[in-house]
């Protein structure tokens, strides 16, 4: 395997914005609920938050093929460190 280029790890963190939108978009189940009109349970709701912030914590520890260094340079991931930890609260 080869090393992401530079598009690709623009692509992948701009991507990550789609799991933080879903884990920021509601502080509560009911919230969830009342916004999306969903019929999902809560237990269904919290494995969605749950992929979603393991999906953010997978990508920042994207490594180069040497295993070790990590394909992240000068990104900024305060929003996806929030995310993450906001996702942890609403699904335990």
């Amino acid at each position: 395997m080869e090393d992401y280029t530079a598009d690709q790890i623009s692509e992948i963190f701009t991507n990550a914005s789609d799991s933080v939108s879903i884990i920021n978009a509601d502080a509560t189940y009911s919230a969830y609920k009342t916004r999306t009109g969903s019929t999902e349970t809560e237990t269904e709701w919290k494995a969605l938050i749950k992929r979603n912030t393991d999906h953010l914590e997978i990508i920042k520890a994207y490594k180069k093929t040497d295993g070790t260094t990590s394909i992240w340079t000068s990104e900024d991931f305060t929003d996806i460190d929030a995310a993450i930890t906001a996702g942890k609260k609403l699904y335990a």
